[in-house]
């Protein structure tokens, strides 16, 4: 039973929700082991300060990584439960509607703006101004997800325990004004980037429609690293060996299908609104290459 063969081989052939779930839990364990470690050997050490977002800016300016490792911290197993089950359920929503590297892109800006807004709030509003906080947590950039999808498809009906179903729109709506309401709480850094993730989720969409993926560049610069620290731990073999890919399920037949209409749909409105030479290149050619068919 190859257990470590089996996640390394599902993060590998996984959907980014899958590896952005993984990555997530795979920093909580590796933290928590190290923790033992310094504990044991009578250290009082927590790499936590030195992975989250200080709310003081001459200490970011000391740890400016931390404006991207925060989105994949947990402090408690409960924390990160929650968390990756809305990134779970969000992220399966989203992914109905556009390809993976939109949503890496999303979770990213989601917490990047988490985080703006967090630093903001604590060094410009006075009643922050004898607090240092430490920001962590992947909700900014779920909730940047959340309204997302539900900003594109809002009328779209979600199943809700005990409860019944309600319009997409009104479930983001309520975390939403909880997160405003929880500012007066005993976590507002928390419930301020909340509301950073979500003004970024709802953003990305409003210019998506216009054609922009505000996203994608940051995706770009994020794949070229991981292609090249894959360069450099790869081997190369003598043997070209070809994998063919296991056919799709009908979940994922109608759901790129499903997108590809949105997007031909998107482009139709385009022209209706701009004319044709609107367009951008990719868009012509989308719209050529389905007029064959």
């Amino acid at each position: 039973m190859d257990i470590a063969g089996d996640i390394k081989r599902t993060f590998k052939e996984g959907s980014v929700l899958t590896r952005l779930i993984y990555i997530n839990i795979g920093v909580f364990l590796l933290l928590k082991i190290i923790g033992i470690f310094f504990y044991l050997g009578g250290q009082n050490i927590s790499l936590y300060q030195y992975l989250s977002v200080p709310s003081v800016t001459e200490v970011l300016a000391q740890r400016p990584w931390t404006v991207i490792t925060y989105m994949f911290l947990h402090q408690g197993f409960i924390h990160l439960l929650f968390n990756m089950l809305g990134l779970y359920w969000f992220g399966q929503l989203f992914l109905y509607h556009f390809e993976g590297d939109k949503m890496l892109g999303v979770y990213l800006m989601g917490g990047l703006w988490g985080a703006f807004l967090y630093l903001i709030a604590y060094n410009f509003i006075p009643v922050f101004d004898s607090v240092n906080g430490l920001l962590l947590g992947a909700s900014a950039s779920i909730f940047a997800i959340l309204v997302a999808v539900a900003f594109y498809d809002p009328n779209r009906e979600i199943h809700l325990f005990f409860i019944g179903r309600f319009p997409l729109k009104y479930v983001a709506a309520f975390y939403v004004l909880l997160s405003v309401i929880g500012i007066s709480s005993t976590n507002p850094g928390g419930n301020i980037a909340h509301l950073g993730g979500a003004f970024w989720g709802w953003f990305y969409i409003y210019q998506l429609r216009k054609g922009k993926d505000m996203g994608a560049g940051l995706v770009n610069l994020v794949n070229k690293i991981g292609e090249f620290f894959e360069g450099l731990f790869k081997h190369k073999s003598k043997m070209k060996v070809t994998y063919r890919k296991p056919p799709r399920d009908d979940y994922e037949y109608n759901r790129h299908k499903h997108k590809q209409q949105d997007e031909i749909n998107r482009i139709l409105d385009k022209i209706a609104k701009s004319g044709y030479e609107s367009l951008t290149k990719q868009e012509k050619e989308l719209l050529f290459k389905q007029g064959k068919k």
